[in-house]
Order: C-alpha cells, then structure tokens, then sequence
C-alpha cells in the first residue's frame, strides 16, 4: 500500500518553554514540497501561543474528510456522466466529550453544493446517492469514528 508523508516541524528559538508561555506556531510540510503554517487551535490554546491564522489539526481533520468525499465525489459523477462545474464545501466540525470526558471531533457535517452543466443533470436522489457512495468509498471517512454527515445542493 502505498505511503503517505507529512512533516511538523516547531522550534521552540528564545522562548524559555517551561514556563509553558511558548508558540504553538509550527510548519506542516508534505511530500510533493507544499508548506502550511500549521498551529493549536485558539480555542484550545489562548492567543498570542496559538496562530488563529494558521490551520490547526482540527480544520486539518475536517479539511482532509471533505477533501477525500469530494475528490469520491467527482470520480463517480464522471463515470455516471455528470459533468461538474464546481464544488464547494463548506464543512464544519463540532467538538465533543467521549464517555470517558475526552474531547473528540464528535462530528463533521459536509454542505457541498455542486453545480452541473451539460445535457445529463442528476435528480436530487442521483446526487444525494453520489454523496453517499462518495462517502462509502472515502479512506478518511473509513478511518474514523467521527459522526459525518453530508447536506448536498444543487447550485
């Protein structure tokens, strides 16, 4: 199977780190080169330690859940005819606590809303079935046991 590469990279420079007062500012690098200025979410760490600027694990998580459903997505609009125009997802994570009182990204809840062209337009059942397969067939979705949820429309 194949592998999958990513690099997080922080320096702690002249912060003094025990004190516990240090940037929780870092760089993800991944294998094709690209660099994003990654940090802890500022409603886990308070500002100025955290980046609210940067992207944090969790929109990572939800990023990566929405980017694999769509990437599904439009795989199986092409062989069923459709052809897409644009897609855009607005996903959203909502944090929870597990029985144990950890806190999980407890749901992701995907609004991607599509916009076809061309003679061959699908129902809203035809859509909402792709949605489903799309998420059948996403290997972050089947890694995971966060609650997702999809919310298609039509554009």
């Amino acid at each position: 199977m194949a592998q999958h590469l990513a690099e997080v990279i922080w320096q702690r420079g002249e912060q003094d780190f025990l004190d516990r007062r240090y940037s929780r500012s870092h760089v993800l690098r991944f294998d094709g080169g690209v660099e994003v200025k990654g940090s802890s979410s500022p409603h886990v760490v308070p500002l100025p330690y955290s980046d609210a600027a940067a992207v944090d694990p969790e929109e990572a998580f939800i990023a990566a859940l929405s980017a694999c459903h769509m990437l599904w997505f439009l795989d199986l609009a092409a062989r069923a005819g459709f052809r897409v125009d644009r897609y855009h997802d607005e996903a959203v994570g909502e944090m929870g606590r597990d029985d144990k009182g950890k806190a999980w990204v407890a749901k992701a809840a995907l609004h991607p809303a599509t916009a076809f062209s061309g003679d061959k337009q699908p129902t809203l059942e035809q859509l909402q079935q792709l949605h489903h397969t799309a998420h059948e067939e996403c290997f972050i979705a089947n890694s995971v046991k966060t609650e997702i949820v999809c919310h298609p429309k039509l554009i």
